[in-house]
């Protein structure tokens, strides 16, 4: 199910108390899946992602009867682009130094507009509903902006990333799952030792279901490193990590062949039977995005142009 944005629904507007030109924030998926503040657009046909947003951030634009300032991460062309979109409907990319500078106290002030927990409530409905297309590229929008406004080692970020992994893995993409729960347990690792193990549990978990031997080997080092350093520091106190710790060890030593979790490990990551193996992806924190720059097309269009048509 999606959500259909409308001038009505108050839970989409900024608080009409919010300093001027508080960002909005938009996402676009790999595969074309378009969210808007929180929000899955319903697209409609062939309609392109540039013109829902454009209409959407027009609407609230609109609604507050001035210019609104909105950042859209697309990752369908590895780019952020920085808008003003004003109530006539026109709009115009910037350039990330004309931008106003994110700081503090804007952050604060832009995520008390949209709260992060709000969202993470929807994603979980969604996600209770087996909708779990949208409740994956929901958390991705969430974790990409929180990541671009506060940072990777961010606790909201990582929080973010690690129900992104969640959901992947419930999709039965375990490769990327994997991938991005390392990522949390290795950022985990850096910035506090201390709170690691259940992270490295959870990307464990995920690491089990590969197949492609490759992958196997190379993440399976990894979880390994890191499974050390937790014993190093004494802190694999919990027999369920200890059992995934030797799990890991033992996989690697059988030349990666598949090992059963222990009856013990936690059962952070359910099982998705009969998902089929995929392709290993890029880590997304390894994919920049292109900075921002003026002039780009589909982002920009002429006061008086009808909704959806863009220059």
């Amino acid at each position: 199910m999606t959500h259909s944005l409308t001038p009505r629904d108050e839970g989409n507007l900024p608080a009409l108390g919010a300093a001027p030109l508080i960002r909005l924030d938009a996402y676009v998926a790999e595969d074309g899946s378009t969210v808007v503040n929180g929000h899955l657009l319903e697209m409609g046909g062939m309609r392109p992602p540039n013109e829902a947003i454009l209409d959407a951030v027009a609407m609230f634009a609109r609604t507050l009867g001035a210019p609104v300032a909105a950042t859209v991460i697309d990752r369908t062309v590895q780019q952020v682009a920085r808008l003003r979109v004003h109530p006539d409907g026109s709009s115009r990319t910037i350039a990330d130094e004309d931008d106003l500078p994110p700081g503090h106290e804007r952050t604060a002030a832009e995520e008390a507009a949209f709260p992060p927990l709000a969202r993470v409530e929807r994603i979980i409905q969604h996600a209770q509903r087996e909708e779990l297309h949208a409740a994956f590229v929901l958390a991705s929008a969430l974790r990409e902006h929180l990541t671009l406004r506060r940072g990777a080692e961010d606790e909201l970020s990582l929080e973010a990333r690690a129900i992104e992994a969640y959901l992947a893995y419930k999709r039965g993409d375990h490769m990327l799952s994997t991938v991005l729960a390392l990522t949390v347990a290795r950022i985990r690792c850096r910035t506090d030792l201390d709170r690691a193990a259940p992270d490295v549990a959870r990307a464990t978990a995920a690491w089990q279901r590969l197949w492609d031997e490759g992958q196997v080997a190379t993440r399976g080092q990894e979880l390994l490193h890191m499974w050390e350093r937790l014993s190093a520091a004494g802190l694999l106190r919990e027999p369920a990590h200890q059992a995934m710790a030797q799990a890991v060890r033992s996989r690697l030593a059988q030349g990666g062949r598949p090992v059963p979790p222990p009856a013990s490990a936690p059962a952070a990551l359910p099982a998705s039977p009969g998902a089929a193996p995929s392709p290993a992806p890029v880590a997304p924190e390894d994919r920049p995005l292109k900075p921002t720059r003026r002039g780009l097309r589909r982002f920009t269009r002429r006061a008086g142009r009808s909704p959806g048509a863009s220059a």
